[in-house]
């Protein structure tokens, strides 16, 4: 396990993969080690370890998410998107408060979203939102599967699903997404 600094844009980053963790956050890392010892396989993204780092910086944890990279850029995205100004839908404003530079594409009808920023450590993330009217179609496969094409210079692009939103998930997969770990996101 690693402990390292803080990374710009939260309070602290834990993330982990196949006995593999890191945790960035201002604290002493022979803490955690002992916060860990017990089983430094699990404990660092399990509730304990997260709720003790929680009170240690003052910061509340987000979700624990699976962390998911995108395939190349497809040659032709085939899905039309329309660059949006929705600044007030939920997923722009989420979207806003945890990335930089954000972007946001709709569906012609705009029955679905899309939004890329900048997130941790500067990579590029992007999130997806389908109107419940519209589901059941794959619209969120073909947004994820577009998604890559929207990022300047061809730059890895990342996502962050929470497991048990099962339908997001299935989508990233689908357009071939490949999971890459866990993280959790202690607040800016």
């Amino acid at each position: 396990m690693n402990v390292l600094p803080a990374p710009l844009g939260a309070r602290a980053v834990v993330v982990g993969g196949t006995a593999w963790h890191v945790v960035a956050a201002d604290v002493d890392p022979e803490w955690v080690a002992k916060s860990v010892a017990d089983d430094p396989i699990a404990a660092p993204l399990g509730a304990r370890f997260l709720a003790a780092l929680a009170d240690r910086l003052g910061a509340d944890p987000g979700v624990v998410d699976a962390v998911l990279v995108a395939p190349p850029a497809p040659a032709h995205p085939g899905l039309k998107l329309v660059e949006s100004k929705q600044w007030e839908h939920p997923r722009v404003q989420r979207a806003l408060a945890h990335r930089t530079g954000v972007q946001v594409w709709t569906t012609p009808d705009s029955s679905a979203l899309l939004a890329l920023g900048r997130g941790v450590c500067g990579r590029w993330e992007v999130s997806v939102e389908v109107d419940a009217a519209a589901r059941g179609r794959g619209l969120g496969t073909a947004l994820a599967a577009a998604a890559p094409a929207l990022v300047p210079g061809g730059a890895p692009l990342w996502a962050q699903v929470a497991p048990a939103n099962t339908a997001s998930l299935r989508s990233f997969l689908a357009a071939g997404y490949r999971p890459a770990g866990a993280e959790v996101v202690f607040g800016p």
